[in-house]
This record gives C-alpha cells, structure tokens and sequence, in this order.
C-alpha cells in the first residue's frame, strides 16, 4: 500500500469516530501536560532545597544527640535518646 491511501483511511477512521478520536487527543494531551508539569515541580524543588543549604554556608554542623539505631539495627523511639546537655555544647565549642 502506499502512504497517501493510508493517510486517506486514516483521515476517513478519524472522520467517522469524531468523539473517540477527541478523546483520545485528549487523554494524550492531559497525559503529556501532567509529566511535564511534574517534572517542573520536582526541579523547581530541588532547586529550592539547594539553595536554602547553599543560604546556611559552608561553616554549619548538624549534631543529633545519641544514635537513632539500637542493637541489631533496630530503630528506636525518639524519647529513648539521650539529649544534649550545656556541657556536651561547652565541649564542642571549644573543640
């Protein structure tokens, strides 16, 4: 066969089935727009986060009191950990 007698059934199916082929334009579209505009969304985040730890500077520590994995590796509950104390902070100024 050749293409300009596909083309022509092509565009005949189209004809004949108006609101099957809106559809399916449709969903085409929408489908399309969602995983663009997910994607903006997920780099304009991470284009945010990156900034705000750029905004904290290169001199910032983050100290979390204790170890939040027992033996065996086990998580354990946020009330169990040991909490920082004025000397603990004392000690790692000076250091």
């Amino acid at each position: 066969m050749n293409y300009s007698n596909l083309l022509k059934i092509a565009l005949r199916a189209i004809a004949a089935n108006k609101l099957r082929s809106f559809l399916t334009a449709l969903g085409i579209i929408i489908g399309v727009a969602s995983v663009i505009t997910m994607l903006a969304i997920g780099q304009g985040s991470k284009k945010s986060i990156q900034a705000n730890i750029a905004e904290m500077g290169s001199n910032m520590i983050m100290i979390s009191p204790g170890a939040d994995r027992g033996p065996g590796g086990v998580r354990q509950d946020a009330s169990s950990m040991e909490t920082l104390k004025l000397t603990d902070y004392q000690s790692i100024k000076d250091e």
